[in-house]
């Protein structure tokens, strides 16, 4: 099972914190993410922060993902 979490903006596009996806040998956050962009676009039209397992990553990085892995998707955020 591949564990995905929305945070802020994010979550309130999915509507959920969190959802799962079935782990196949050979995934990659890329295609975690363009299942997940079909399912919400609303939300990840704002997608800008991705990390997997707690290591941020980037369109270029090529991450196979392990059953139980953790990807989180966020947008920008701002503070004061």
């Amino acid at each position: 099972m591949i564990n995905v979490l929305f945070f802020g903006p994010v979550a309130e596009r999915t509507g959920t914190r969190q959802t799962s996806l079935d782990f196949r040998a050979g995934i990659c956050w890329q295609d975690v993410r363009d299942i997940l962009r079909a399912r919400y676009p609303d939300a990840f039209e704002i997608v800008s922060i991705v990390a997997v397992n707690g290591q941020r990553v980037t369109e270029t990085t090529h991450t196979p993902l392990a059953d139980g892995a953790e990807v989180v998707f966020m947008s920008a955020f701002s503070g004061g």
